[in-house]
């Protein structure tokens, strides 16, 4: 059951094209969609509009209609955090069970898409974004997780950020970070931003050819958990509450839940309902702003 909620909206009217916007729906107020789970992560928007999300701890999927609310899609799923649809609308997760990259089909099938980075395992895939060519993108921290295996380590020399391209090749593309986490690119496949979640800072890079990054550029000072853009390319960030900054770089929004959210997403048929994740619960807030398609 949908559950109204009153939130604190620091708001301030963006200028986009010289017409003074406000990125949230006139009267829009937070709807908790659902509630009693462990912790939710990873909404990752399918072409239809639902939104997919995992509660990590239990080592489920659910799945949100915008009609029909939240039912349960899948149980074991190598306990996936991160997620994004694919270019053929499969659902790529980051799955820490056994520190790989996963591909979940229509008919629940997982299929291991990338695994043992130099011969020794990941440290644990967090977050994922899929690239408009059909490249990967994904984050490589460490969380030391009570369901590995005794004696279970660190072995990657560094936490970092890699590329899986098209032909299946992958690549380091970024290891000076403390903590690697949210990530999330343009539609145009330009530019990608990447969370140092313990070093609070958002960095920006030009995506060149081979999916290599270049020209690291500081963006935004905040950390973040999960991220995702809009149709204006204003980023949302989730730490403590959700941040949103212009394409420019300047904090233009702070929404305040009543949970840290974890991370977020556009859906619904529209893409123009935030969809975000908060620790036992998630929840809605209809904005002016789309999602990208």
């Amino acid at each position: 059951m949908k559950t109204l909620i009153s939130i604190i909206l620091l708001t301030m009217t963006v200028s986009i094209h010289g017409q003074q916007i406000n990125l949230i729906a006139e009267n829009a107020v937070v709807e908790k969609l659902g509630t009693g789970y462990s912790f939710t992560e990873g909404p990752a928007v399918a072409p239809d509009g639902k939104v997919y999300f995992t509660d990590q701890p239990n080592d489920r999927i659910y799945v949100w209609d915008e009609n029909e609310g939240i039912s349960l899609w899948l149980e074991g799923t190598e306990r996936s955090n991160g997620m994004y649809f694919s270019n053929n609308n499969k659902l790529v997760a980051c799955a820490d069970l056994h520190n790989r990259l996963i591909t979940i089909d229509s008919n629940k099938i997982i299929s291991v898409l990338f695994e043992n980075y130099i011969g020794k395992h990941l440290n644990g895939p967090n977050d994922v974004w899929v690239a408009p060519d059909g490249g990967i993108y994904f984050t490589d921290p460490y969380y030391h997780r009570n369901y590995w295996s005794e004696g279970h380590s660190e072995v990657q020399d560094t936490r970092g950020v890699y590329y899986l391209s098209t032909d299946g090749t992958v690549v380091r593309v970024a290891d000076d970070f403390l903590q690697p986490n949210g990530l999330v690119g343009t539609p145009d496949g330009k530019f990608l931003y990447i969370a140092d979640i313990n070093d609070r800072k958002i960095w920006k890079y030009d995506i060149g050819t081979n999916g290599m990054l270049s020209n690291k550029t500081f963006f935004a000072p905040e950390g973040s958990d999960g991220m995702t853009i809009d149709d204006k390319g204003n980023i949302y960030l989730t730490m403590g509450k959700l941040w949103i900054y212009s394409p420019e770089g300047k904090l233009i929004q702070e929404i305040e839940f009543p949970e840290s959210p974890s991370n977020v997403c556009f859906g619904g048929k529209e893409r123009d309902t935030l969809f975000v994740t908060a620790r036992t619960s998630v929840y809605s807030l209809k904005m002016n702003v789309k999602g990208v398609k």
